[in-house]
């Protein structure tokens, strides 16, 4: 069964609580070369969340994913095949369907790598949309509270919307720098 979707205050411990997830993924995973980011709400300060940790690794190659599925395994991350996000390997802490931390693996620099970077620092620099996003996710979460997927697909534009003007932004903001 499903854990009942909750979208939470912000809380400041989340910030510490993704390094401390951080150094353990980094040390069950030594010698790997990761970049490790914080993503998804909980890393957008001021926002409301589900409390669930979203974490973004970036490898040179995504096979290189296949060789953490066993260290992983030893901190409670399970891998989770989504054939349907082939630029993605998945691993989910907590039970299915009520994890409490995700791990997201990408290629580092991919254009997925990018459009998580891309949101995640919009949504933080931009107060207003940083509002209405998490009004969305208040209103999807009442509407779909036992769907997680229909609450996920119900987000989709918005974030498809924010990306778009992210990435508008930053080719803007690139044109305008001068060169030498």
């Amino acid at each position: 069964m499903e854990k009942k979707i909750t979208i939470e205050d912000y809380n400041p411990d989340w910030v510490s609580e993704f390094e401390q997830e951080k150094t353990r993924i980094i040390t069950v995973l030594h010698g790997h070369r990761l970049y490790i980011e914080h993503i998804g709400s909980t890393s957008v300060k001021g926002l409301a969340a589900k409390p669930v940790l979203d974490l973004m690794a970036g490898v040179q190659h995504l096979d290189e994913a296949e060789a953490f599925i066993q260290p992983l395994r030893s901190i409670g991350y399970e891998f989770v095949s989504h054939k349907e996000f082939p630029e993605r390997r998945f691993f989910r802490k907590g039970q299915w369907r009520a994890g409490t931390h995700h791990l997201h693996i990408y290629e580092f620099g991919s254009e997925q790598w990018k459009n998580q970077l891309a949101f995640r620092d919009y949504v933080s620099a931009h107060p207003e949309v940083r509002k209405q996003y998490q009004q969305l996710k208040q209103d999807l979460a009442q509407v779909h509270s036992n769907d997680r997927a229909r609450y996920t697909k119900g987000k989709a534009p918005f974030i498809q919307a924010v990306l778009k003007e992210a990435n508008e932004n930053r080719l803007a903001f690139i044109k305008k720098v001068p060169r030498n």
